[in-house]
């Protein structure tokens, strides 16, 4: 398990780190990527080697973030992971930089502990926001271009300040990114009110692929990867897809099944207060956030959809069971 450092400990260890090694998740969203560009940026202004690796290529959307991707321009001396919460996230391409992970900065409490040390705070809202503290602990200004990475992670994983992760702190932290020079309304125009055809084509299909179970209590959309294929759309348009079914009124979770192109299902799980996504997707391998968390399930649709559904029956009768006590 990993040695639990406070942020003193944790900017100790990066001040003295040299050739530094940032990787992402594998199909990278705005906070792994925010956070990794953000450190990435920080420590190449302390004069520092510094890149990015990831087994998926960053989404061109993300170019403003001006990341300098690890081609084995040095050897690694000191390897850091962001927002990753399980070695298996890594993926398989990036395996030889992944056996021995120096340090975990993450704010997901199902962190499995891979790395040899990690600052961990699940009360973040996003990685992003613990990244912040790392980086103002380390006396490294926050510029223009750091500001907008870390913004990009403190939205996409606050769904732009509408989840339930969203606090105080979130709104405070978004206030001084955007004191630094964080471009917020370009970047929500690019986050939040851009979609390509390919986008809408998916999502389209996704939604004729709704079925409801439980008394309407859960939706659940599916694309299969033939589907995906079709509509041109990209790995990293199809995230945030994965808040349609839960948006349907008097459904308290809404789960997603994206077929992988190794035949595999990823499982997405977005529920509403007093129902544990994380518990739901911690059962079978995976994890998360209280009301959003996944996992990645092999087989076909019909064995994935029943092994997922399952999961969600025995959750919604703990919640149902839960409020009955408490009302009683």
């Amino acid at each position: 398990m990993s040695e639990i450092l406070d942020l003193l400990a944790t900017i100790g260890r990066l001040l003295r780190a040299e050739n530094v090694l940032i990787l992402c998740h594998k199909n990278p969203d705005g906070d792994t990527t925010g956070s990794a560009a953000a450190l990435m940026h920080a420590l190449k202004n302390l004069g520092k080697e510094a890149a990015v690796l990831c087994s998926d290529p960053i989404p061109s959307r993300y170019s403003y973030m001006q990341i300098e991707p690890f081609t084995g321009q040095f050897d690694p001396g000191y390897i850091v992971a962001v927002d990753v919460a399980s070695i298996q996230l890594f993926g398989d391409s990036i395996q030889e930089y992944t056996e021995q992970i120096d340090l975990c900065i993450d704010h997901h409490a199902s962190n499995g502990g891979y790395a040899d040390a990690m600052l961990l705070d699940s009360s973040a809202a996003a990685t992003c926001e613990i990244m912040y503290d790392v980086l103002t602990a380390m006396n490294v200004e926050i510029t223009p271009v750091i500001a907008n990475c870390l913004y990009t992670g403190l939205s996409t994983d606050t769904g732009c300040f509408l989840f339930s992760n969203t606090t105080a702190k979130a709104h405070m932290l978004a206030a001084k990114l955007m004191e630094a020079g964080a471009q917020v309304e370009d970047l929500n125009m690019i986050l939040f009110e851009s979609k390509s055809k390919g986008r809408m084509a998916i999502e389209l299909t996704a939604l004729q692929n709704l079925e409801y179970h439980f008394e309407d209590r859960c939706a659940l959309m599916y694309m299969t990867r033939e589907q995906i294929a079709e509509s041109g759309v990209g790995p990293n348009e199809l995230e945030d897809i994965t808040s349609l079914p839960r948006k349907i009124e008097g459904v308290q979770v809404g789960i997603t099944l994206r077929q992988l192109p190794g035949a595999s299902y990823k499982i997405s799980i977005r529920t509403t207060d007093g129902v544990d996504a994380c518990a739901i997707a911690k059962r079978l391998g995976g994890g998360g956030h209280a009301r959003a968390a996944g996992c990645e399930l092999e087989g076909n649709l019909e064995n994935a959809k029943a092994a997922i559904l399952a999961e969600v029956e025995r959750e919604l009768k703990r919640a149902q069971e839960l409020t009955k006590q408490e009302q009683e």
